[in-house]
């Protein structure tokens, strides 16, 4: 049987912030633990997932001070959804203004999913700024890696809930998924866009784990939350993390292979095959690289939450020795 983690208790932030970062945006953010404790910033996944109040709990309390904050257009930021200036860049320079905000020199990211892509473009930008990184579920948006989950490569594992994917998009569209799905989902019919983002709720959830969490699903495919999550997803998708190159993330590992760093990656991950955790250790040999061999995707599974734990506890040892 499978023991469940140990996460820290629940715990409420001690300080929040809405910071305007231009362009309409404002940005809900949270800080957890102690003031004087390791800085550390939380990177959550989708785009456009939002936070979840789990997450404060990876965190010695005792040990560190958590910034926690909903990027651009999601969870508490508003507008909800906005993709006007939503890009990677601009998500790497709100980092930035989030850091200077608040007085921290420098922090030790910590990433999951599309946390991992945001975490390494952020400190490849600013690696004077980090002083390590946890990245757990590998995405580098590559074309592979976008073809696998958007274009059929995962119907081999999941053939039920691919139909159910593909259900509303017309046969003669479905060579392209990511395009048909971008331009319903932004388009003017807005009972088709929403009926679609359910679609894409749905498959976005019941691959997030090895057993699909029921919360998660209903967080996804509910009328307030689907539409902006997917036009966000979408958004990010079909533009590739607005990345000059399909290798821009593995071509940037020199500006940080100083820095620490463990890669954790589930070994059934079917969002984030482990092929791409493997490429990324491969070019930054310095990097602890930990394949669960019991995991899938989502940072609650409890072989990954231990991992992501003993990681933490490990940064908080190094940063503060």
């Amino acid at each position: 049987m499978t023991t469940e983690p140990r996460l820290y208790p629940p715990i409420e932030p001690y300080a929040t912030h809405r910071i305007a970062v231009g362009d309409g945006h404002e940005l809900y953010v949270e800080e957890v633990g102690r003031p004087d404790g390791v800085p550390v910033v939380f990177l959550h996944g989708g785009p456009g997932g939002g936070l979840v109040p789990a997450a404060r709990r990876f965190f010695d309390p005792d040990r560190y001070r958590a910034v926690l904050f909903d990027q651009r257009g999601a969870g508490r930021s508003t507008p909800p959804g906005g993709l006007r200036a939503n890009t990677t860049w601009h998500l790497v320079d709100d980092i930035e203004v989030i850091r200077e905000r608040l007085g921290i020199d420098s922090w030790l990211v910590f990433g999951g999913s599309w946390g991992v892509t945001l975490g390494l473009a952020y400190a490849q930008s600013h690696p004077d700024r980090v002083t390590g990184l946890i990245l757990r579920g590998v995405l580098l948006l590559r074309r592979s890696e976008r073809n696998w989950f958007y274009q059929g490569g995962l119907r081999h594992l999941q053939p039920d809930e691919w139909d159910r994917f593909i259900a509303p998009i017309p046969e003669a569209e479905r060579d392209d998924l990511l395009g048909a799905y971008h331009r319903r989902l932004h388009g003017p019919d807005d009972a088709e866009a929403r009926a679609c983002a359910v679609a894409w709720g749905r498959w976005e959830a019941v691959n997030s784990a090895l057993r699909p969490d029921p919360d998660l699903l209903a967080h996804f495919t509910a009328d307030e939350h689907a539409l902006p999550i997917a036009r966000i997803l979408s958004h990010y998708a079909l533009h590739g993390g607005f990345f000059t190159s399909e290798t821009q993330l593995l071509d940037g590992v020199d500006r940080i292979r100083h820095l620490p760093a463990v890669i954790i990656n589930g070994r059934y991950d079917l969002c984030c095959p482990p092929v791409s955790a493997y490429d990324l250790a491969r070019r930054w040999p310095e990097a602890e690289l930990r394949i669960v061999p019991d995991a899938g995707h989502s940072a609650a599974e409890p072989a990954i939450a231990r991992e992501l734990l003993r990681a933490t506890d490990h940064f908080a040892d190094l940063l503060t020795g």
